[in-house]
C-alpha cells in the first residue's frame, strides 16, 4: 500500500485548484439562498474528498509506525522514517490545497452576495424615488392641494367687505392650521348674502376633516419615508466600500457600480485566478511563507465583515417594514372615510395600496435569507474545518 500511494498522493497535488471557472459561477444569477446552500454544498464536499485522502495518508504513517516497532534492521528503519517523512509532507501540502479551494469558493460565494444585496439596494433606491409617497404626503395633507376649499377662499376674497375680516400673508396662507382658522372665521362672520355659510361648509368639512385629522400623520410618514431613503443610501455606500475592500487583494480597481453596469464580472474571476495561481506557486516555498499567510488572510477576510454587513442591512430591512405596517395603521386610522369617500383624494388610496405592496416587498423581494444555523456559520467562517 505505501508503494502505490504515492502515485495517488502526485495525482492529487498536480490536481489545479483554479480548474472550476471563476468567470463562469459570477456571471451566474442564482437567488441569494441558492448561493449560500451551494456554497454549504461545495465546501462539504471539498471537506469530504480531502478527509478521504487525508485518511489514506494516515492509514500509510499508522502502517509504517507499526513496522517501526518491528525488528528491522537499521537501513530499513530510516527507509520507513524518510516515507513517514514524505507523507507527513503530503499531508501538509494537501491541506494547503485544500484550504486555497475552500478560500476560492467562499470568495467567490461571498462576492455573489455582495452582487445580490447591491441589487437589492437598488430596488430599495428605486421604490423611494418612484413611488410619489412623499410628494403625495405633502399635497394630500395641505387643504390648499383641494379645488373647492381655494374656490371657498376665493369667493372671500372677492366678496368680503372691507370693514369685515382680514387677509393672511403668503407665509400664513401656506399654514394648514392658520388657513384652517381664517377659513371658519371668514365663514361665520360673512355677512353677505350671495355666500351661503351652510353650502360653503358643506363643501369643504370633508377636506378640512380629513386634512386636519390626518395632518399628524401624514407628516409622520412624509419625515420617517424621508429617513428610510437616507438609511438606504447609506447601506448602499457601506456596500459599495465593501466592494472596494473585498477586491483590493486581487488588484481590482473598478467600484461596484462600474462593475455592474459594465458586466466587468468576468475581470474579477480572471483576477482571481492569477491570485490562487500565484499562492498554489509560493505556498510550497518555505522562504516565503510569510507571503503566503498573508495573501491567505486578505483572502479570507471577508466572509466575517459580510457576515456583519447583512446583519446590518437585515436590521434595515426589518426597520422598513414595521414603519410601513406602522404607516398602513395610521393611513386606515381615518374615522370618516366612508362618509367622506367622495371628497378623499385618490392619491389617499394610493398611497395604502402602495403601503400594502411596500410591506409585502420588505417582507420578501428586499429582505435576504437570515444567516441562522451552526453549520452555516461553520462554513462561513471556517470553524472546526482544519485539524
Amino acid at each position: 500500500m505505501t508503494r502505490c500511494f504515492p502515485l495517488l498522493i502526485l495525482l492529487l497535488l498536480l490536481c489545479n485548484v483554479n480548474s472550476a471557472s471563476a468567470s463562469k459561477d459570477l456571471k451566474s444569477n442564482p437567488t441569494l439562498e441558492q448561493h449560500l446552500n451551494e456554497l454549504v454544498f461545495r465546501v462539504t464536499t471539498i471537506q469530504s474528498r480531502y478527509t478521504y485522502y487525508k485518511n489514506i495518508i494516515h492509514q500509510n504513517i499508522s502502517i509504517i509506525n507499526s513496522q517501526l516497532q518491528q525488528n528491522k534492521s537499521l537501513k530499513q528503519q530510516v527507509e520507513l522514517l524518510i516515507k513517514k517523512d514524505s507523507l507527513k509532507d503530503d499531508l501538509i501540502r494537501i491541506s494547503k490545497n485544500e484550504l486555497l479551494e475552500i478560500n476560492k469558493i467562499r470568495y467567490l460565494k461571498g462576492l455573489e452576495i455582495i452582487k445580490i444585496l447591491y441589487e437589492k439596494t437598488l430596488s430599495l433606491d428605486h421604490h423611494f424615488s418612484s413611488v410619489n409617497t412623499i410628494n403625495d404626503v405633502n399635497k394630500i395633507s395641505n387643504p390648499h392641494f383641494y379645488p373647492e376649499f381655494t374656490n371657498v377662499m376665493d369667493q372671500f376674497k372677492s366678496k368680503k367687505k372691507k370693514s369685515f375680516g382680514f387677509d393672511l400673508s403668503s407665509i400664513l396662507e401656506e399654514n394648514i392650521y392658520a388657513s384652517v382658522i381664517h377659513t371658519f372665521i371668514s365663514l361665520f362672520t360673512n355677512n353677505n348674502k350671495q355666500i351661503s355659510t351652510e353650502k360653503s361648509l358643506s363643501d369643504v368639512e370633508c377636506i378640512l376633516d380629513f386634512t386636519l385629522q390626518m395632518h399628524n400623520d401624514l407628516n409622520i410618514i412624509y419625515f420617517e419615508t424621508i429617513f428610510l431613503q437616507k438609511s438606504n443610501d447609506n447601506i448602499r455606500e457601506e456596500l459599495e466600500q465593501l466592494f472596494i475592500d473585498y477586491t483590493k487583494p486581487i488588484l481590482y480597481t473598478n467600484s461596484l457600480d462600474i462593475c455592474r453596469n459594465t458586466d466587468d464580472w468576468a475581470e474579477i474571476g480572471v483576477l482571481l485566478n492569477k491570485y490562487l495561481d500565484e499562492l498554489q506557486v509560493i505556498k510550497n516555498d518555505s522562504s516565503k511563507s510569510g507571503n503566503v499567510k498573508s495573501m491567505l488572510i486578505d483572502l479570507e477576510f471577508s466572509i466575517d465583515r459580510l457576515l456583519q454587513f447583512i446583519a446590518r442591512y437585515n436590521a434595515f430591512i426589518n426597520q422598513g417594514e414595521i414603519y410601513y405596517e406602522k404607516f398602513g395603521i395610521m393611513l386606515n386610522g381615518y374615522e370618516n372615510e366612508q362618509r367622506c369617500s367622495d371628497k378623499i383624494p385618490v392619491e389617499y388610496q394610493k398611497l395604502k395600496e402602495s403601503i400594502i405592496i411596500a410591506v409585502e416587498k420588505f417582507k420578501t423581494a428586499y429582505k435576504p435569507i437570515e444567516i441562522n444555523g451552526s453549520k452555516l456559520k461553520e462554513v462561513l467562517y471556517g470553524i472546526n474545518e482544519y485539524d
